[in-house]
C-alpha cells in the first residue's frame, strides 16, 4: 500500500469518526429537547463525574489537571 493509500484510508476513517461524532450530539440535542432537565440533568452528572475521577487517576501535570477541574465546575454551573 502506498503513503497515498493509507493517507486516504485514514481520510475516510476520521471523516467516518467525525460522522458518528455528529449523530451523537444530534441524538443528545433531540433528547435534551424532549426530556426534562430532571431527567438528562443526572446522566450529564454522571459523565462529567466520571471524566474527572479519570484524570485524577491518570499521569496527568497539575495544571492539566486543574484545567480539566475548571471545565468541570464550570459545566456543573
Amino acid at each position: 500500500m502506498s503513503n497515498s493509500n493509507g493517507r486516504d484510508a485514514l481520510d475516510a476513517k476520521h471523516e467516518r469518526n467525525r460522522e458518528q461524532r455528529i449523530t451523537g450530539i444530534k441524538r443528545w440535542v433531540e433528547y435534551i429537547r424532549t426530556h426534562s432537565p430532571d431527567d438528562w440533568g443526572e446522566q450529564q452528572n454522571r459523565l462529567i463525574n466520571s471524566q474527572l475521577e479519570s484524570a485524577r487517576q491518570s499521569d496527568i501535570d497539575a495544571e492539566q489537571r486543574r484545567r480539566i477541574e475548571d471545565a468541570g465546575r464550570d459545566f456543573s454551573k
